[in-house]
C-alpha cells in the first residue's frame, strides 16, 4: 500500500532518522513510538504527504487514501457540528444527484442505443458505490461517532466555532473516522478525550476496516489497539511485532544485545589502540601497526543514546497524617446560570478518605470531577455540607493550569533547588530530564516556557517536596511515556494519600486502590482499580454467576454474596470487596460449576496484562495476610491491658476493623487462587 525506502530526515543540523525502510500493508495497526524529538510526528507528516524526505523515497499505490489528524491547531467554522461531519459525504450526495439524473436519461433514451448502455453502466456503478457506503444511513453514522466522542444531541446543532480547541479536535477526529481512509494517521488522538470517549475510540479502532498508524503516550491505549510497534531510536527505525507490552520486552532484549555488542566493540577498539600506541615507533612492528590502524578506521562505531538510561527518583516522604485524612458530609455545589437560575452540580456527597488511599476520580466530561477536586482542595467554597481534614493533614493541589502560580522570572534549576534544598543538584537534573528538560533547558526562565512545559515543570517541582495529601487534576497531561512511568513509580512509593483525576487507563490501573465515580450529581465508590470498577459496573460477580447458572440449569441458584456497590464510605464493603477484575465471559466461581455430568463451560484464557495483575494481587494478599495477623495479635494484647475506657473503645474498634480486613483479604485470596488455578488448566 505504501513503502518507505532508505528514508532519512533532518531538522536543521540534527539528523532525526536515516536508512528507514517500512512496507505498510493494508491491515497495518501500528503504534509509532520513540522519545521526544526523535521525529515521530515528522515521520507521520511525511507518510501523509505534508512534509518531504531529505533522503530516500516514498511510494504509494494508486487509489490509496490518507487521513491525518495532527496533535492540535485545527479550527473549523461556518457550519454546525452535524453539518461539518456530514460534509465528508458530499461526494456521495453528488453521486446520488447524478444517479437521479441518470434515471431520467434511462427513461427517455432508446434501450438499444449507445447512450442508454453508457447511462445504464454508469448508473450501476453509482448504485454499487452508494450501497457500499450505506447512503441511506449516513445520519445515523454521524450520530454514532459524535455520540461516541462525547457530543450530546444539543451540541450537534451548535456552530463549530463555539467549541474550544480540544472539542474542535474531536470534530476533526470524527470527520476522519467517518471518511474511513485507506490509511488513518493519528497523532495523539486521545489528548483531548475523556476516558469514556477514549474507551469508545478503542472499540471503534478495533473494528476499523482499514490500516492505521498512531502516536500515543497512553500505554494502555497502545496495548489494546495495535499489533505492531515501530520505534524511532538511535536515528534508526526498529520494527517489533506485537503491542506495546511486547515491544517493551523485545526492546529490552535488543538493548541487552546492543550493549553486549557495544562492550565487545569497545574492548576490541581499546586493544587495537593499545597495540598501536605501544608499537607505533618500532620498525619491526610497522606492518602489524598499519594493519591495526586500517582495521580501526573500518570499524563502524556503535552508538548508545544517553537518553535511554532509566532514571530512578526517590520521592521524599512527607510526615504522616492521622488515619482519617478527609471526612465529607452532605456536600453540595450549585452554580448560578447566565439567565439568573441555578445549576446543581453535586448533591449530598458523603465519604471518608483514609491515610494511604489512592483514589481515582472518574466520570464523564462535565459530571463535576474538577469541581469536586477544587472543593476538596479549598479552591472553591461548597454551597452546603462540610469538609473536615484529619490530624496533621498537609494538602497540595495540582491543577490543569498549575503553571499560572509559578514565578515567570525564576530560573528553572534555581526554583526547584529552592523547593528541595536537601536534594542533590545532579538528582534534580535527572528528574527534570525525565520531564523533558535537558541540557541548557534547566537554566531557562519559567516565563519563556509554554503552558504545557510549565505544567510539566510544576509536576516535577511537586514531587521533590510533596505534602502528605496530594490532589492532582490531570497530572499526566503533557507527559510522554517515560515521564508517566517516573511519575507512576514515584507516587506508588509515596507513603501519603492521593486523589487524582486522569484519563490515562494505564496510570489509573497502576495506581488506584479505590475509584470514585461522579455521575448524576452523586458519588459512587468502588474498591480496586479501573479494571475492577468496570467489572463491577458491568454487574460484578453477582451478574456473572447468574448468567452462568442460568445457562447450566433452568433452576436458579443463589449468586455469590457481594454487597452491592453504592455511594458513601461503606460502598464496596463485603466479603468480596477488592475482588480482582476478570472478564465476565471468563469468570466462574466454584458455586457456579455443575456437580453432575452436565457440560462444563470452557474457561477462556485471560490476556497477559490481566493475568499479571491477578498474580500481583495474589502476591500482595499473601504478604498482607501475615502482617494483619501480627497487627490483630498486637491489638488483642493491648485490649487485654486496661488503661482507660476510651482507649479500650479505640482498641476494640481497631481490632474489629483489622479482623474485617483479614476476612475480606482471605476471601479475595481464595478467589484469586481459584482463578489462577483455572488459568493454568485452561
Amino acid at each position: 500500500m505504501l513503502q518507505l525506502s532508505a528514508a532519512g530526515k533532518r531538522f536543521g543540523q540534527k539528523l532525526l532518522f536515516e536508512d528507514a525502510n517500512w512496507l505498510i500493508n493494508p491491515d497495518e495497526r501500528t503504534g509509532l513510538v520513540g522519545g521526544n524529538g526523535t521525529g515521530k510526528s515528522t515521520l507521520l507528516k511525511i507518510i501523509g504527504g505534508i512534509e518531504s524526505l531529505d533522503y530516500g523515497t516514498i511510494t504509494r499505490n494508486k487509489g490509496v487514501t490518507l487521513g491525518y489528524l495532527p496533535q492540535d491547531g485545527l479550527a473549523l467554522r461556518g457550519r454546525t457540528v452535524f453539518s461539518e461531519c456530514l460534509s465528508v459525504f458530499d461526494h456521495l450526495h453528488e453521486l446520488e444527484r447524478e444517479s437521479i439524473a441518470l434515471t431520467t436519461t434511462l427513461s427517455e433514451a432508446d434501450p438499444k442505443s449507445k447512450e442508454y448502455a453508457t447511462a445504464a453502466e454508469r448508473y450501476s456503478d453509482i448504485a454499487d458505490q452508494l450501497h457500499v457506503h450505506d447512503i441511506y444511513n449516513l445520519d445515523s453514522q454521524v450520530g454514532a461517532v459524535l455520540g461516541g466522542l462525547g457530543f450530546s444531541k444539543e451540541d450537534w446543532e451548535r456552530n463549530t466555532e463555539e467549541f474550544s480547541g480540544g472539542w474542535q479536535m474531536r470534530i476533526a477526529l470524527a470527520k476522519l473516522l467517518l471518511q474511513k481512509p485507506s490509511l488513518l494517521l493519528l497523532d495523539e488522538p486521545t489528548n483531548h478525550l475523556d476516558i469514556e470517549s477514549r474507551n469508545w475510540l478503542e472499540t471503534y479502532l478495533h473494528d476499523y476496516p482499514n490500516a492505521y498508524i498512531l502516536i500515543s503516550h497512553d500505554r494502555y491505549f497502545l496495548d489494546v489497539t495495535v499489533n505492531k510497534t515501530v520505534e524511532l531510536w538511535n536515528k534508526r527505525m526498529h520494527t517489533y511485532h506485537g503491542n506495546y507490552e511486547k515491544y517493551v520486552a523485545q526492546k529490552e532484549e535488543r538493548r541487552t544485545q546492543l550493549m553486549n555488542a557495544y562492550k565487545n566493540q569497545r574492548d576490541r577498539i581499546d586493544a587495537l589502540e593499545a597495540f598501536i600506541n605501544r608499537f607505533r615507533y618500532q620498525a619491526t612492528k610497522a606492518k602489524q601497526v598499519q594493519s591495526r590502524i586500517k582495521e580501526l578506521e573500518k570499524i563502524e562505531r556503535i552508538e548508545v543514546p544517553e537518553d535511554e538510561s532509566t532514571i530512578h527518583f526517590s520521592i521524599p516522604q512527607p510526615p504522616a497524617s492521622g488515619r482519617t485524612v478527609l471526612e465529607v458530609n452532605n456536600l453540595k455545589k450549585i452554580y448560578p446560570t447566565p439567565t439568573g437560575g441555578e445549576k446543581l452540580i453535586l448533591d449530598d456527597l458523603s465519604f471518608t478518605i483514609e491515610r494511604g488511599d489512592r483514589i481515582a476520580l472518574v466520570g464523564a466530561n462535565g459530571a463535576g470531577k474538577s469541581t469536586l477536586i477544587r472543593l476538596l482542595s479549598r479552591q472553591e467554597a461548597a454551597t452546603a455540607g462540610t469538609i473536615r481534614e484529619g490530624h496533621n493533614v498537609l494538602s497540595d493541589f495540582f491543577a490543569q493550569d498549575q503553571y499560572k502560580v509559578l514565578d515567570p522570572n525564576a530560573g528553572m534549576l534555581d526554583d526547584i533547588s529552592g523547593a528541595a534544598p536537601k536534594v542533590p543538584v545532579v538528582e534534580l537534573r535527572s528528574l527534570l530530564g525525565c520531564f523533558m528538560f535537558s541540557g541548557d533547558d534547566v537554566f531557562k526562565k519559567l516565563g519563556v516556557l509554554s503552558g504545557g512545559e510549565r505544567n510539566r515543570y510544576a509536576m516535577a517541582k511537586m514531587l521533590v517536596s510533596p505534602s502528605n495529601f496530594l490532589l492532582l487534576d490531570e497530572p499526566t497531561n503533557h507527559l510522554d511515556l517515560r515521564a508517566k512511568d517516573v511519575l507512576l513509580d514515584a507516587i506508588r512509593n509515596f507513603t501519603g494519600t492521593v486523589l487524582f483525576v486522569s484519563h490515562d487507563r494505564y496510570f489509573i490501573d497502576g495506581l488506584a486502590t479505590r475509584v470514585f465515580e461522579v455521575e448524576d450529581r452523586r458519588l459512587h465508590i468502588y474498591p480496586g482499580n479501573y479494571e475492577d470498577y468496570l467489572w463491577r459496573k458491568q454487574g460484578g460477580p453477582e451478574k456473572v454467576t447468574e448468567q452462568i447458572t442460568n445457562s447450566l440449569t433452568p433452576t436458579p441458584k443463589p449468586s455469590i454474596g457481594v454487597t452491592s456497590v453504592g455511594s458513601g464510605e461503606d460502598a464496596g464493603a463485603g466479603t468480596n470487596a477488592g475482588a480482582p477484575h476478570i472478564d465476565s465471559d471468563v469468570w466462574a466461581s466454584s458455586e457456579a460449576r455443575p456437580l453432575s455430568s452436565e457440560p462444563v463451560i470452557p474457561i477462556k484464557r485471560l490476556n497477559p496484562i490481566k493475568l499479571k495483575q491477578l498474580e500481583d494481587r495474589l502476591h500482595h494478599a499473601e504478604e498482607e495476610i501475615p502482617r494483619l495477623e501480627s497487627l490483630i495479635a498486637a491489638a488483642e494484647a493491648r485490649l487485654g491491658n486496661f488503661t482507660s475506657a476510651d482507649q479500650s473503645q479505640r482498641d476494640a474498634a481497631e481490632l474489629d476493623d483489622l479482623r474485617t480486613k483479614r476476612t475480606n483479604l482471605l476471601a479475595e485470596w481464595e478467589e484469586l487462587s481459584l482463578t489462577l488455578e483455572e488459568q493454568q488448566t485452561a
